[in-house]
């Protein structure tokens, strides 16, 4: 039942918040870098949370999150992001402190994409990576060039889709699985994900699936 904030611009940002409102918060109010235009929810999404109640407030970054005497979260600051990307079109977002704005609330709520920070906890091993900092791995197996390290999901693929995720997950447990027990292969039985791609030019496809409109209950 208190206020709630939620930093993040994306169509998840946007699901989450729309369920805070029916878990019965007081007030949500959602904040992102990009603005109005820009926002990644498209405005689909923006429409459905003005629709809950919502508020939406484009354009801001965080800066501090408040406390209470108690230690409690009473609120949060914000400065004024005027631009999310350079001219050539990577994430270099610049800010006006000149611009501020703080909301009262009891909760906060990050939505916002995040890269691992593992190349500290894997120092000394023989991992390797990446130019995007993401980890080399058996696309089979999922085995990483240190014999006893598996990995699976955004460390491996960058952001992908959570059903990739959890297939990963799958395939790196019997990974696992077949290694702690000797004598076992890795390999033999394994699912060695072929596929014949389709013809894109005689299939009917939408645009793109970020693109395609939510379904709309009878």
């Amino acid at each position: 039942d208190g206020r709630v904030v939620v930093i993040g611009g994306g169509n998840i940002a946007s699901d989450i918040a729309r369920t805070i409102v029916r878990q019965g918060a007081r007030s949500v109010d959602l904040y992102c870098l990009e603005s109005y235009d820009e926002m990644p929810m498209g405005s689909e999404d923006q429409q459905l949370c003005e629709g809950d109640g919502i508020k939406l407030h484009a354009g801001w970054g965080q800066t501090e999150i408040l406390k209470d005497a108690s230690g409690k979260v009473c609120g949060i600051n914000f400065r004024k992001c005027l631009s999310v990307k350079n001219a050539e079109g990577r994430f270099d977002p610049q800010f006006d402190d000149a611009q501020t704005e703080s909301a009262e609330c009891e909760y906060v709520v990050f939505c916002i994409g995040q890269k691992a920070d593992h190349e500290a906890l894997l120092a000394g091993t023989n991992v390797e990576f990446n130019r995007n900092r993401t980890i080399k791995a058996d696309p089979v197996t999922y085995q990483t060039a240190e014999p006893d390290i598996f990995v699976g999901g955004d460390v491996y693929t960058g952001q992908k889709f959570i059903i990739d995720a959890v297939a990963a997950g799958r395939q790196g447990a019997v990974s696992i699985n077949r290694f702690v027990h000797p004598g076992q292969s890795l390999t033999i039985g394994r699912d060695l994900r072929e596929f014949i791609e389709l013809d894109r030019d005689d299939i009917s496809k939408p645009a793109w699936y970020d693109d395609t409109s939510r379904q709309v209950p009878g």
